[in-house]
């Protein structure tokens, strides 16, 4: 069975550099790097999907986060007028950056019909200049926001696995929740998306 493994290395610097390493044809998710002196051990966690049917009535969290462009995004600006992915994701999560430019298609084939992405950064405040590195050779154009403590993706997923995404309808309705990413999700986001966008 194909999984994908999280490898650890801790430099002499003392510092975390966290990368996944995936066999072909998955991609898998990452955990977010432990912090404080309580934290546990990072952990594989394989792509799951949550079912709908207990999430359907769900009301997602409302938060507020600044951008890279120094910007400040509430979830409620959007609720009631788009569809909103909301795409947890790191530096360090190799997964991350592989999905990143699926979903960047899938926003480009949506955005003109009320469909928005928030990729939200958990990478630590010492990495704002690497994220901005990152957004730019994907060519992501929409927009990135900042969560340096981790406390939205503590709300949204206490595993703080990454990727890890949400997918919410107009109406605030949680519609779907997946962790990991694995070749041919970009085709099922998109179907999903879709869906959303027609209800």
């Amino acid at each position: 069975m194909t999984r994908a493994v999280l490898d650890v290395v801790r430099p002499r610097s003392g510092s975390m550099i966290a990368a996944c390493l995936a066999t072909t044809g998955l991609a898998g998710a990452c955990a977010a790097p432990p912090s404080g002196p309580n934290a546990p051990g990072p952990s594989t966690a394989p792509r799951a999907t949550e079912n709908p049917t207990r999430s359907a009535r769900a009301q997602p969290p409302d938060f507020e986060l600044d951008t890279l462009r120094g910007d400040t995004v509430r979830l409620s600006d959007h609720l009631g007028k788009n569809v909103v992915l909301l795409d947890f994701w790191a530096t360090y999560c190799a997964p991350c950056l592989t999905a990143m430019p699926h979903l960047e298609q899938v926003y480009q084939r949506h955005k003109d019909d009320g469909f928005v992405i928030l990729g939200i950064s958990i990478d630590g405040s010492d990495s704002v200049a690497q994220v901005r590195t990152e957004v730019q050779k994907l060519g992501v154009t929409f927009p990135i926001l900042l969560d340096q403590e981790s406390r939205v993706m503590a709300r949204y997923n206490p595993k703080t696995s990454a990727p890890f995404s949400v997918l919410i309808a107009r109406s605030g309705e949680i519609l779907e929740k997946k962790e990991g990413y694995t070749a041919g999700d970009g085709s099922s986001l998109d179907a999903d998306v879709a869906q959303a966008l027609a209800r």
